[in-house]
């Protein structure tokens, strides 16, 4: 008998027991022909025969380099075939793959490469106004005067090797700096070690060696290494391609960022897993680009963040473009808006499209939802957890198992929860509890069935004047006023109160209201100590490439804005 809310699910299949690499081969055996990768915006389309032989020949280069299981190689840059190839090439040898955000400057870029230990860097020059080349340079002079084989840097003193290549330029990659190595120059050098010894480096790999370091998103402060294991991101990425019923005839639209967990884990992974092929739009997320992308290579799946779903809509051409091949995908990485939900259903015909949910710890997938779930599952809740996994929700402040239907922390359990962060036991033992429950930090509510719905982050709990405040309760009372398109509800310092509110508000194309308005609407629907005393209307919010809100800076923003103003009202 159920007692309070917690829930296992099995699954029909065993946890897959390899090595990425060993099991994603498996997989290429069985499809050599068919499609792996198309990179529109590249020009470049390879079979599973031809990926897997050219991650092989950068394994072999990486290798002569000297880096080998457990090394830290990272890789800056946006998507593209050669961020695949070096995920596959690291899995192949045991290494560890290091992703930095393309979003980062010099003093993010250090940070990570310093509390990863980066041993080798893969850069590309540069995209848009981000010139990485320039930044790695500034940040290690040494590139620009010493050989590529003896580099040292004082900044980062692990760092060995520093990769350039052009994903424009193919194998024309011009060296930026004495102290750089080229991608053709690794491939090269790759040619003087046996596929005999590539065997041998990946036979003695565990699935529980560490593969892939991933930074938390940064939503709620500085970011942290997520180390994960073969175990953890294989069998999240299968379970992900199980969900969507994916096999080797689908073909997946990825415009999320390879960099992230969703883009290399649910997306890369997933396809790979189950021999379909992954179809790469453009570099960076393009609305136009994607819908073109769906069109032209008949693309089954599409992958998005919601935000990347409004956008889509929004192009003023969205309806020239032939979307009848779609039938399902994954939208996560924040709530989906019903409205949002009917669009992806009819106007795309993406009727099995899928929520998911969950977080980098976690790698990332916990809960999704069903092809045959209710629209109002899909809309209201994330699912269920996910094959091979425990989940339930605690009350914070005992640990105890919260009743169902009453909110509390969700914990997670099972072969899906990261092995730490790197070189961090003290911040991993508060996360990770002595029983392996990973605590999350968000806050929701379980029912009967074991689908749960997200409230809000425990740490974005608001306690003014005693009062507790969950934000996610505010922000989904605002989305239901007709002139609200989205809303941001955070915490504010206030020397009377602890803490108070405040609000920014984006309204809907053409709506018009004030800030006053706006308290009126939440003081006649919700307790006086909810309403926010700084609300403001904006065009757009501080967000992460993954499309999250930056809540943080929200508060920071609005704190430095009261500080100056009350300097100025002292006449200093």
């Amino acid at each position: 008998m159920k007692t309070g809310s917690y829930h296992h699910r099995g699954g029909r299949q065993s946890l897959l027991g390899l090595p990425i690499s060993t099991y994603l081969r498996g997989v290429a055996e069985r499809f050599p022909e068919r499609d792996a990768l198309i990179s529109v915006e590249q020009g470049i389309r390879l079979t599973y025969s031809q990926l897997f032989a050219r991650a092989d020949d950068l394994a072999k280069g990486l290798l002569h380099l000297g880096i080998r299981r457990g090394d830290r190689v990272g890789i800056w840059a946006t998507n593209n075939a050669e961020w695949l190839l070096l995920q596959l090439a690291t899995a192949r040898i045991g290494a560890v793959l290091v992703n930095i955000n393309p979003a980062y400057r010099i003093a993010e870029l250090e940070h990570a490469m310093t509390a990863a230990r980066v041993q080798a860097l893969v850069v590309m020059p540069a995209f848009r106004k981000s010139h990485y080349v320039e930044m790695v340079t500034r940040l290690c002079p040494e590139v620009s005067s010493q050989a590529p084989d003896d580099l040292t840097c004082a900044a980062l003193p692990e760092l060995r090797h520093v990769i350039v290549f052009d994903p424009d330029a193919g194998d024309e990659v011009e060296r930026p700096g004495p102290g750089f190595l080229t991608w053709p120059e690794v491939m090269a050098a790759g040619r003087s070690v046996s596929t005999a010894e590539l065997d041998t480096a990946a036979s003695i790999l565990e699935i529980d060696d560490p593969i892939n370091i991933q930074f938390t998103s940064g939503t709620t402060g500085f970011p942290k290494p997520v180390v994960l294991t073969h175990h953890n991101i294989l069998n999240n990425g299968y379970s992900g391609a199980e969900a969507m019923a994916l096999t080797e005839e689908d073909r997946l639209c990825v415009p999320v960022p390879f960099y992230h967990c969703f883009g290399m884990v649910l997306s890369n992974l997933a396809c790979l897993t189950h021999g379909a092929a992954i179809v790469l739009p453009a570099a960076h997320f393009d609305a136009e680009a994607t819908l073109k992308a769906v069109d032209s290579e008949r693309c089954t799946a599409l992958h998005g963040v919601p935000t990347m779903f409004v956008a889509e809509f929004e192009h003023p051409e969205f309806s020239s473009f032939d979307l009848s091949s779609l039938r399902t995908g994954i939208m996560a990485g924040a709530p989906c808006p019903p409205e949002l939900m009917e669009r992806v259903i009819e106007d795309m015909g993406c009727t099995e499209i899928l929520i998911g949910y969950g977080q980098t710890e976690s790698s990332p997938c916990t809960h999704i939802t069903t092809r045959e779930d209710s629209f109002e599952r899909r809309t209201q809740t994330v699912g269920t957890n996910m094959p091979h996994q425990e989940v339930k929700v605690v009350d914070p402040s005992t640990g105890a198992l919260s009743p169902i239907g009453e909110q509390g922390e969700l914990c997670f359990r099972g072969y899906h929860v990261m092995k730490g962060y790197f070189e961090m036991e003290e911040a991993t033992r508060e996360v990770i509890d002595a029983d392996g429950w990973l605590h999350s930090g968000d806050l929701g509510v379980m029912d009967v069935d074991g689908y749960a719905r997200i409230t809000g982050r425990l740490k974005e709990m608001v306690i003014r004047g005693g009062e507790n405040i969950y934000p996610a309760e505010i922000e989904h009372y605002l989305g239901r006023h007709p002139k609200i398109a989205q809303a941001a509800v955070f915490g504010v310092a206030d020397a009377r109160l602890g803490e108070d509110l405040g609000a920014w508000v984006q309204l809907k194309e053409g709506a018009a209201a004030t800030p006053d308005e706006i308290r009126d609407y939440i003081r006649e629907g919700m307790a006086h100590f909810k309403v926010p005393r700084y609300v403001r209307i904006v065009e757009e919010f501080p967000m992460t490439v993954t499309g999250k809100i930056q809540k943080f800076r929200l508060r920071e923003i609005v704190e430095a804005e009261l500080e100056i103003s009350k300097f100025a009202s002292r006449g200093l």
